[in-house]
């Protein structure tokens, strides 16, 4: 049998691996021992599982392949902040990175070649997109940082603490396969992660956030970049489609049920665009009755962009108003600037089928 036409069980949860085997006419529970070696030990044989006898062995050697997608570049900024380009086998590119600190490590992952959604101030917007990304290619990248980044003989040995589904694309528009793979990640015979030390981060997809309430209790983290429909509309185009009415409706009731745990809102600090004390009041005003904490993210220029970076006494300011105000409000730290680690940079040669990158290039031209 072809490698083609064999099942990839890297890509299958233990819901999708507890049919594969009763297909099969095996128990369900060797989903939970296939797991682990997948997962845990990081075996790429299934002649190295040895807890499965040498009869099922033989039987899935030809129906099945453990295939993580390829490591075309990987590279270590002066702060630790490691970066890796995953070539997949139709030649597009992605990007993960690990940003690790003295309480955690967290990796970033992506869910799309490229992005639909085109937001204004973002480089992986600006090279168009693809394709949705495969379970097997989304958990895939946490596989290989998981092997990369261990000492102990490529056992997961939990350097990574947190995953943010914060990489190229968007999760919510490749709902199911995204939905499996943060499966796999929490599942305690795999990588194990606290549902609080997983989190979706969404431009704001509104049916999809009420679908995913109801099949997984991951956090949740909004993209949200302005405080008015006006400047949203254009910072953040989904936004036309769905305004901040309904997206605020659904970030209050999101974690109804569960008091202590908040919606977090992402908001890139641009200089002279979003960044102004009436921003900030505006911003007062949208969150008053949304149970949320804010994170302000000091932008990371690309080439060709012509936003700039809001500098440290606005952001300052910014973040002071918004505390002052009673909402819980951070700045993020700037981190792997030397190996371009903001999302969508060191990937800019993927293949771009809408030629947007190319349309973005002749508009600043002209501009």
């Amino acid at each position: 049998m072809s490698t083609e036409t064999r099942t990839n069980l890297l890509g299958l949860n233990k819901k999708a691996l507890a049919d594969f085997f009763v297909s099969l006419g095996e128990p369900a529970w060797r989903s939970t021992q296939v797991l682990q070696w997948i997962h845990f030990h990081g075996v790429r044989e299934v002649s190295q599982m040895s807890n499965l006898s040498k009869t099922l062995r033989s039987k899935l050697e030809p129906l099945v392949e453990i295939t993580p997608p390829h490591v075309a570049y990987e590279s270590t900024a002066s702060d630790g902040t490691h970066k890796w380009i995953i070539r997949l086998s139709d030649g597009n590119s992605i990007e993960t990175v690990f940003i690790p600190e003295k309480t955690r490590g967290t990796l970033c992952v992506s869910s799309q070649a490229g992005c639909t959604l085109n937001c204004d101030f973002c480089s992986t917007g600006k090279q168009g997109f693809n394709r949705n990304l495969t379970t097997a290619e989304i958990i895939g990248q946490v596989w290989i940082a998981a092997r990369s980044l261990s000492k102990m003989n490529g056992l997961h040995d939990h350097a990574i603490t947190n995953v943010v589904m914060m990489g190229m694309g968007e999760p919510l528009l490749n709902f199911d396969n995204v939905v499996a793979a943060m499966d796999i990640m929490l599942d305690d015979h795999a990588y194990g992660l606290s549902k609080r030390r997983v989190t979706l981060s969404t431009a704001g997809v509104v049916p999809a956030m009420e679908a995913l309430r109801k099949v997984s209790d991951v956090a949740l983290a909004v993209s949200l970049h302005a405080p008015n429909d006006i400047l949203r509309n254009e910072l953040v185009p989904l936004n036309r489609k769905y305004p901040l009415k309904e997206l605020m409706k659904v970030c209050r009731d999101y974690f109804k049920d569960d008091p202590r745990r908040y919606v977090t809102m992402e908001y890139v600090m641009l200089d002279g665009v979003n960044d102004t004390p009436k921003h900030a009041a505006e911003l007062i005003r949208l969150l008053h009755d949304v149970r949320a904490k804010v994170n302000l993210i000091p932008f990371n220029p690309f080439p060709g962009t012509h936003y700039k970076r809001s500098t440290p006494e606005t952001i300052d300011h910014f973040r002071n108003t918004l505390m002052n105000a009673g909402i819980n409000t951070i700045t993020r730290k700037t981190r792997g600037e030397n190996i371009d680690a903001a999302c969508g940079q060191l990937v800019g040669q993927i293949q771009d089928r809408t030629r947007r990158s190319e349309r973005f290039k002749v508009k600043m031209i002209a501009d």
